[in-house]
Formats: C-alpha cells, sequence, structure tokens
C-alpha cells in the first residue's frame, strides 16, 4: 500500500504511518494480494476523500463503515460509487431523501458524490478498503484505529464541523468527537433495512445547510450534475 496522503492531512495524520497497527495493516493486505484477492477500491482510490476533502477545507463529516465491494463501485468515499455504476440501495435511499428535503433536488444519473466532496464534505469509511464480494473482510485489521484517529484529529482540532452519524455503527463514533464544540446529526441508515424507520425524513442535508448558513458558511450544494 503506497500511502499519497495529501499534505495538510499528512501534517496532522504522519505519526500515524510508523506505528505498529499500521506496519501491520500494510502486510495484512499484501499478503491478501499475494494470496489473489481482489482489493477494492483500486490502490490510488484509497485515500480519496482525504485527497478531495483537505483538512484545512472540512465542514461536514459523514461516516460510513466499508467500501462497496462489488466490481467498479468503490472510489474512497462513503456511500459513492463510480460514474457508470448501478447505485446500491443506501445512495439510492439517500437521493431519495434529497428530493423531499432539497428543493429542486433531482435524482442525478450518477451517483459519484466527488462534488460534495470538493466542498468540504468528509465522505469517511471507517474501514477504507475490502476484499471483492466479501463485505467486512478488512475490519478489525487496522483501519478502524486509523478513521477513529481521523476523526479525534478533527474534533480536536477544528470547531463547528457537522457529523452526520447514520445508524448504530456510525452514532458509536460520537464518543471520538467534542460534542461541546461540534454538530451531531443523527438518525437511522439509509439501508432499506431501515430508511423507513427514521432515515427517510430525517432532513440531514437541509439540517446541515441550515447550521452553516447561521455559523456563517457556505452552504453544501448537494445537486450532482
Amino acid at each position: 500500500m503506497s500511502v499519497k496522503l495529501e499534505s495538510s492531512w499528512l501534517k496532522v495524520l504522519n505519526q500515524e504511518f510508523d506505528k505498529q497497527y499500521m506496519k501491520e495493516l500494510k502486510e495484512f493486505l499484501v499478503n491478501q494480494k499475494k494470496d489473489g484477492k481482489i482489493i477494492y477500491p483500486k490502490g490510488d482510490d484509497i485515500f480519496n476523500a482525504f485527497t478531495l476533502t483537505p483538512f484545512d477545507n472540512v465542514k461536514v463529516v459523514i461516516l460510513g463503515q466499508d467500501p462497496y465491494h462489488g466490481a467498479n463501485q468503490a472510489h474512497g468515499l462513503s456511500f459513492s460509487v463510480q460514474k457508470g455504476v448501478r447505485f446500491p440501495p443506501s445512495l439510492k435511499n439517500i437521493f431519495k431523501e434529497l428530493e423531499t428535503d432539497i428543493e429542486g433536488f433531482r435524482t442525478p444519473e450518477n451517483g459519484d458524490l466527488s462534488d460534495w466532496a470538493k466542498q468540504g464534505v468528509l465522505m469517511l469509511n471507517s474501514s477504507l478498503t475490502v476484499n471483492a464480494g466479501d463485505a467486512g473482510s478488512h475490519q478489525e485489521q487496522g483501519w478502524e484505529t486509523f478513521t477513529d484517529e481521523v476523526i479525534k484529529a478533527i474534533s480536536d482540532k477544528k470547531e463547528n464541523i457537522i457529523f452526520i452519524l447514520w445508524g448504530k455503527f456510525a452514532q458509536e463514533k460520537e464518543e471520538f468527537i467534542n460534542t461541546n464544540k461540534h454538530h451531531i446529526i443523527k438518525s437511522k441508515h439509509p439501508s432499506p433495512f431501515s430508511a423507513y424507520s427514521g432515515f427517510f425524513g430525517s432532513k440531514p442535508f437541509s439540517k446541515t445547510n441550515e447550521i452553516l448558513k447561521n455559523l456563517g458558511e457556505t452552504e453544501i450544494n448537494w445537486k450532482i450534475d
């Protein structure tokens, strides 16, 4: 795993790459490849969330769990898929909620959420890699330690960040967030298993923009071309 981290993130997280857990994670990934496993996303996209949303630009954090494990789906942003790829169920429900939450929003033809990332929405998965067709296969190998440090760094070094926590897994990360100086928006997960019991109608996108507006910050344009 070659680490090409955007420079402002490297200043904040540089010490993590020398720690034992990261060395073991690298060894795990190398061994997976040796065993013939296909790993998603491709190497150049693993740290895409950090590339598209430098540390200094972070305004909103949307936490996911695992990258998608189907061919050509994952590209390093939580919930996002590459252009030309069919929408996974959770993403379909995110767009459905956006249609009722943001005036004028229409479900786009592609599910690439890079435009959000470029506006300061850090789309962070807890694990940054996965084996093809094997959900959760890289959990508890070190990625969670790394991404928990990312959340802590944002919490410690920044103010008035909006954390969007969908579902139990993401909400467990609240323990790393100083809620006295940051904003938490939480609801059920957009998965088909829970969307109808608390995700639909939760209006996370307009709530985010309302907070940004009150802070005097530029609101997020959630529309995707």
